[in-house]
């Protein structure tokens, strides 16, 4: 299922799409293929949700998001098992990018912490000038297969870390990796709505709809250099 605002959907279709192990062909489960009303929805819970997140000290949200990475360390060996079933590296790497996608969580965890405004020097006598650093709403990623838990924690992570909510569009060949930081998040205490998980086989629907919705007020990308300048393009 998806995770939308704290909770498991099915795709409004009904339509699935099989997860397979690409080193034997075996399907190891299936996934809803989200649309565009899912993910609206999605962007609509992270909206919601974002106020009371923003209101949250750094302090509470770095106590929440070290939960995050204490679960992700606690359950390693089942994460290390499920990336290497869907994704198809070692047993070995896997392992060592579960350890690093929680070492992701805790530097943003603490980083978030030590974000500071700037007084800048002014040309006149008779003003001067503040640098507030705020969250900037909602944010979105759209991640790809090689490493499907460390660019979601490294990019969920420093925007949650930062005050703001997220929705994730994870690949299309890794969404079981994605599905399970969903589950971790709402062990550790993530309130509803502020990560969200849609797997989607229509990347370039999905894609489009993040870049041009007015709630998202920032994307972060990682994939091809066609489809980035693409992104790039329809963003800007």
């Amino acid at each position: 299922a998806a995770f939308v605002d704290g909770e498991w959907i099915k795709a409004d279709s009904g339509k699935t799409h099989d997860v397979t192990n690409p080193a034997t062909g075996e399907v190891l489960g299936t996934v809803p293929d989200c649309g565009k009303a899912e993910t609206a929805r999605a962007i609509a819970a992270a909206d919601k949700a974002f106020p009371a997140w923003r209101a949250k000290t750094a302090k509470e949200r770095a106590k929440i998001l070290h939960k995050l990475a204490d679960v992700i360390e606690a359950n390693s060996e089942a994460l290390g098992t499920l990336l290497t079933m869907e994704q198809g590296k070692s047993l070995a790497e896997a392992k060592g990018e579960v350890v690093f996608s929680a070492a992701y969580v805790r530097w943003f965890a603490e980083e978030a912490q030590r974000v500071y405004g700037d007084v800048i020097r002014s040309a006149g006598r008779d003003r001067r000038f503040i640098v507030l650093k705020q969250p900037i709403g909602v944010c979105a990623a759209i991640t790809l297969w090689n490493f499907p838990l460390a660019m979601i924690t490294r990019k969920a992570a420093a925007a949650l870390a930062a005050g703001c909510t997220m929705v994730v569009k994870p690949s299309e060949e890794t969404p079981l990796t994605a599905l399970a930081i969903a589950e971790l998040a709402r062990q550790a205490g993530i309130p509803a709505g502020v990560l969200n998980i849609v797997p989607s086989k229509d990347a370039a629907g999905i894609g489009r709809l993040l870049c041009e919705h007015p709630v998202i007020r920032k994307l972060s990308f990682t994939g091809s250099t066609a489809a980035g300048r693409a992104i790039g393009e329809v963003c800007g």
